[in-house]
C-alpha cells in the first residue's frame, strides 16, 4: 500500500500517522519528495480500511499496489535518491568514480595505491578483503587483515572506502567501510541482504551472473524492505554464450535501471569485460549511456597482482581515463 500524503503536511502529524499503521503489523517506509512524502507499506495491508486512512487531514490518497518493487521501484518515489558518502554524493545527477586494486596485498600496496587514484581524480576507494574466487586454490584476500590495511589507507587519504563482504558474521569488521558491496555471486543471498538492511550503512548491490533486472530490483527491495534505503546498483557484465570477454557488459541495463529505479547507477567495466584494453572504451560507453558512476581496478602492477591483474588498469591509464571521462559528460549535458 502507498499512502501519499498532502504537500506540506505536518511531520509530527505524519509520525503519528507511521505509528498508526504501525500497529497493523506492517513496515512504514517514508520516501521524502519535492513536492510531498509518501508513505510505503510493506506487509499484508488487507486489514487496513483504505476509507478510515484517507479520513485523515494530512492524507492526500491511499492505493493498494501490485507492483513488488514498491520501495525500489521509480512508480512510487519519482525523485532520484541522492546517497551522501562521507561527502561525496551517489545519484541524482551526481557522477562518482571508484578505484583500487582488486585486492588489499599489503598496507604499502593499498595506499600507494590509494594515493595515486586520489591524485588522477577518484572519490572513493575500492578493495577486496574477502574474495570469492572459483577456485579454492586461487589468493582469497587477507580478510580482516585486508579490511584493516583499507582502513589504513582511508585514514592516510581521507577517501571512503567500498569493499565487499561475504558472510553476516563478518559484519563487525566492516564497521570503519564506507560502502558494503554485495558481489554478483551474493546477489541473491537473502539472509545478507536481509541483515544489511537493518543497517544504514550504503550497500553496492551488483548484478548477478544471470540475473535479471527484475532479479537485481527484486534484491534490492529484500534490503529496502528490512529499512536500509540506501542501495546503490551496479551492472558488472552477465553470463552469456559469448566467451571472447569474461562476462558481457550490458550497457542497455543502465538506461533501462534508471527508467525502471530511483536508486543510484554505476557501473563495473573491469569485471564485465575482464580485459585492460576495454576498460576504457567500455566505461566511456557506460557514461554515455547515463550511468552515474564507475567502478575500476587500479594496479600500480598488474602483472605482478595476487588477483585479476589481467584487468586492472595502471594509474596512468586511470588518470587518461578521468580526463575522457569528463569530455564525455560534458558532450551529453
Amino acid at each position: 500500500m502507498v499512502v501519499t500524503l498532502k504537500p506540506g503536511a505536518d511531520r509530527e502529524k505524519a509520525d503519528k500517522l507511521s505509528d498508526f499503521l504501525s500497529s497493523y503489523g506492517v513496515k512504514v517506509n517514508m520516501n521524502h519528495g519535492e513536492d510531498n512524502d509518501v508513505l510505503v507499506l510493506v506487509g499484508d495491508t488487507h486489514k487496513i480500511d483504505i476509507d478510515l486512512i484517507e479520513s485523515f487531514d494530512i492524507v492526500a490518497s491511499a492505493v493498494r499496489i501490485s507492483d513488488p518493487c514498491v520501495l525500489s521501484g521509480r512508480k512510487n518515489h519519482k525523485d532520484d535518491t541522492i546517497i551522501d558518502v562521507g561527502g561525496v554524493k551517489m545519484g541524482g545527477g551526481n557522477f562518482v568514480t571508484i578505484a583500487g586494486p582488486c585486492t588489499v596485498e599489503s598496507e604499502e600496496q593499498i595506499i600507494g595505491i590509494a594515493k595515486q587514484v586520489k591524485a588522477a581524480g577518484a572519490d572513493i576507494l575500492r578493495g577486496g578483503a574477502y574474495k570469492p574466487r572459483t577456485s579454492p586454490y586461487t589468493f582469497c584476500g587477507l580478510r580482516k587483515e585486508g579490511i584493516e590495511m583499507l582502513v589504513c589507507a582511508k585514514r592516510e587519504t581521507g577517501m571512503p572506502i567500498i569493499s565487499e563482504i561475504m558472510d553476516i558474521s563478518h559484519l563487525d569488521v566492516f564497521e570503519d567501510v564506507d560502502i558494503i558491496q554485495v558481489g554478483a555471486r551474493n546477489m541473491q543471498n537473502f539472509e545478507l541482504l536481509h541483515e544489511l538492511g537493518k543497517q544504514k550503512k550504503p550497500v553496492l548491490l551488483k548484478r548477478g551472473l544471470s540475473s535479471t533486472l527484475s532479479e537485481l530490483l527484486m534484491s534490492a527491495e529484500h534490503i529496502m524492505a528490512e529499512g536500509n534505503p540506501n542501495v546503490i546498483l551496479c551492472e558488472r557484465g552477465i553470463r552469456t554464450f559469448e566467451n571472447a570477454t569474461r562476462n558481457t557488459c550490458d550497457i542497455s541495463a543502465i538506461p533501462m535501471l534508471r527508467s525502471l529505479s530511483h536508486l543510484p547507477v554505476i557501473a563495473d567495466p573491469s569485471h564485465a569485460c575482464g580485459i585492460s584494453d576495454l576498460v576504457i572504451p567500455l566505461s566511456l560507453a557506460s557514461v554515455a549511456a547515463g550511468a552515474g558512476g564507475i567502478m575500476v581496478e587500479v594496479h600500480s602492477n598488474p602483472e605482478c597482482a595476487l588477483c585479476d591483474g589481467n584487468q586492472a588498469l595502471l594509474p596512468s591509464q586511470f588518470k587518461t581515463l578521468v580526463s575522457k571521462i569528463s569530455k564525455i559528460r560534458k558532450a551529453i549535458e
